[in-house]
């Protein structure tokens, strides 16, 4: 059975009293959270080694990276390795943000590599997928939808697979206010995971969770999370406030 991740990506938000703030408010109120429901906090990099000395004291929330080189080491100005990631105690790592893709131009050939780079690392790798409004509007969706799948995942073996996450994130739906409909959404993991049955088959598919991102707030999320394919959720600006966190992380499981 496929366990709900909830993760916050901080972006490049918060300085370091806020950040220790935030954290200590998500651990304050983490016995409300479900037990079967898994958290992870993706904060700058320089905020990586504060955040693990605080999430020491629980095993329940994780801490991950917001990308990866795709090299152990060497003359990478600014750049960050798997093993780097985890010696500050990552388990996880984004690989493929559309703000990756469409900010800093992260091509398919570099998304490739950072991804193996993160699984060969010993990393699990969250690889975000998704369409911007125009190519929506041109019902290219599942198009481009297969194409960062193939570019991508290509190749890949069972035991890569199990340790992948994939997150859909509408382009159009990334700190915009917009979000996509819950059918909508629905359509696409479903989509999604049919491919990587096609690839990878059924097994695979069962097990790789799918998380939606695109403006995730806590009176969206128990709708979007009750839909059959969507695994959990990749948080932005929701995540910068302790209640609005876990608000998403507590959402249709029923506590308050």
């Amino acid at each position: 059975m496929r366990t709900t991740l909830i993760a916050g990506n901080w972006k490049m938000h918060l300085l370091s009293e806020e950040a220790r703030q935030l954290v200590r408010g998500i651990l304050a109120g983490l016995a409300r959270v479900p037990s079967e429901r898994e958290l992870l906090l993706i904060p700058p990099y320089v905020w990586l080694m504060p955040v693990a000395a605080q999430l020491r004291e629980t095993s329940r929330v994780k801490l991950g990276g917001q990308d990866v080189h795709w090299e152990g080491e060497g003359a990478f100005t600014s750049a960050i390795s798997a093993s780097m990631l985890r010696d500050a105690g990552c388990e996880y790592v984004l690989v493929g943000h559309s703000e990756r893709r469409h900010v800093f131009g992260d091509d398919a050939r570099t998304l490739a590599r950072k991804l193996r780079a993160a699984l060969a690392g010993g990393l699990q790798a969250i690889y975000c997928v998704g369409e911007q409004l125009a190519q929506r509007e041109a019902q290219e969706t599942e198009a481009v939808l297969d194409r960062q799948l193939q570019e991508v995942l290509g190749g890949l073996g069972t035991e890569e697979m199990q340790r992948l996450t994939l997150a859909y994130e509408p382009v159009w739906a990334i700190g915009t206010g917009r979000t996509a409909t819950p059918e909508i959404a629905q359509q696409a993991h479903a989509h999604l995971r049919r491919r990587l049955a096609e690839e990878f088959g059924e097994a695979v598919a069962s097990q790789v969770r799918i998380l939606y991102g695109g403006s995730v707030k806590p009176d969206n999320a128990a709708e979007l999370l009750a839909q059959t394919d969507i695994d959990g959720a990749l948080v932005g600006g929701a995540s910068l406030a302790a209640e609005s966190f876990l608000g998403i992380a507590m959402a249709g499981s029923g506590v308050s």
